[in-house]
């Protein structure tokens, strides 16, 4: 069966968990699965660090401690989503997944740490057997064109419009 593409977008919470749903569904299938998350690589997320406990699931962090400024990208911070995209590419082409997750893939587009082109290329060029999540909020329209599955969360409520902070084992 050939693989299909999925885009988790929007503003509301849930993206990334989303795509962690999916893996965590193919590994119960005995399915293969890679994640590269952008722009996530030093911060200690609970995720990251049970998910290379799982079979079958292989995890590349890319980025820094500090959240980028997407009006005063670094030269480092484009690097790091550069080299994401490269680590993807790789283990889409190894033979060696079934999944390939691109967690924050459409935020690094829109803030021009990557070049859409780029990640468009990626889809068009993926193993038709392979199928590809990819998550972040700005998802771009042509990504979204080529897609085969797009779920946009919508944010109605959230805990820090009140000033409640992110909880440490729930949001991150």
């Amino acid at each position: 069966m050939a693989g299909l593409v999925y885009v988790f977008t929007g503003d509301g919470k849930g993206k990334t968990s989303a795509a962690l749903g999916v893996a965590l569904r193919a590994a119960g299938h005995g399915l293969r699965t890679h994640i590269t998350f952008f722009m996530k690589g030093e911060y200690p997320y609970g995720e990251q660090k049970t998910l290379g406990l799982l079979p079958n699931i292989s995890v590349a962090r890319f980025g820094s401690l500090e959240f980028v400024d997407p009006n005063k990208v670094k030269p480092e911070e484009k690097e790091q989503a550069w080299l994401a995209l490269e680590n993807a590419r790789v283990a889409a082409h190894s033979g060696h997944f079934d999944l390939v997750i691109l967690d924050e893939v459409n935020v690094a587009a829109a803030w021009k740490l990557i070049d859409v082109a780029d990640v468009i290329r990626f889809i068009k060029e993926k193993p038709e057997n392979l199928d590809v999540v990819l998550t972040g909020r700005y998802a771009d329209p042509d990504v979204i064109a080529i897609a085969d599955l797009v779920t946009e969360m919508k944010e109605v409520k959230h805990p820090h419009k009140r000033g409640i902070p992110s909880k440490k084992g729930i949001d991150y």
